[in-house]
């Protein structure tokens, strides 16, 4: 299986693990992460980062022996977690995320983010959408527009992606899509009329030289 994963990887980018997270420790997550949303002001954007700052069960979530087991089969022995946030889609919240790679957002090294459902994730609700093996062309022109307010300032254009290779990742409560920093991807916005919850976890291979990320104040070693 551990080969299967690191192939799978290798070849399209990304890898689904179903049920790497319980229904209960998914559920436990949301919960978290509505009552830490309380207490911050995130505006339109849905993000939040820091996660793992703010509260011990997410870094205990970002060491799970199970994620970390599979994180190790693609990266290496030397995993480092360096940053978390959780991405909510509701009725405020529900446009879709545009095409684009996360590479030009920290650059130096690949990292590899873990995109884990909290919440059931289908094309109504805002599920993810990737072209499979993009990361193989590597850093691509960002230059779409990117003044509609809803952030993402580095966005591909459509007309640079090809169309008929995108694939939808539905996911089930407690599934993780582990996916390389440099494929195409995007989401649907949520039409549903229900939140959509997800946690995004980001690590790198611990034996590649990098600059201090503010964002990374929580890193460690898994």
């Amino acid at each position: 299986m551990s080969n299967l994963i690191k192939e799978k990887f290798a070849q399209e980018g990304y890898v689904v693990i179903n049920n790497l997270f319980s229904i209960q420790e998914a559920q436990a997550y949301n919960e978290e992460c509505k009552r830490i949303l309380e207490t911050k002001d995130v505006g339109k954007s849905g993000v939040l980062v820091g996660l793992s700052i703010l509260s011990p069960l997410f870094k205990e979530a970002a060491a799970h022996p199970r994620l970390v087991a599979s994180l190790k089969e693609i990266i290496g022995d030397h995993v480092i977690f360096l940053s978390d946030k959780v991405v909510f889609k509701n009725a405020a919240t529900d446009f879709g995320s545009p095409w684009h790679q996360d590479y030009p957002y920290w650059k130096g090294s690949h990292k590899y983010s873990v995109w884990i459902a909290l919440d059931e994730a289908t094309p109504s609700n805002g599920c993810l959408r990737i072209v499979p093996g993009s990361h193989l062309q590597g850093f691509v022109s960002h230059g779409a527009e990117a003044t509609d307010g809803n952030g993402f300032v580095n966005r591909i254009r459509t007309e640079d992606l090809d169309s008929s290779k995108i694939i939808d990742l539905e996911a089930s409560q407690g599934d993780a899509i582990i996916f390389h920093d440099l494929l195409f991807h995007a989401s649907y916005p949520n039409v549903s009329g229900k939140d959509r919850w997800a946690l995004i976890s980001t690590y790198k291979d611990g034996t590649q030289e990098d600059p201090e990320y503010e964002w990374a104040g929580a890193a460690f070693s898994v």
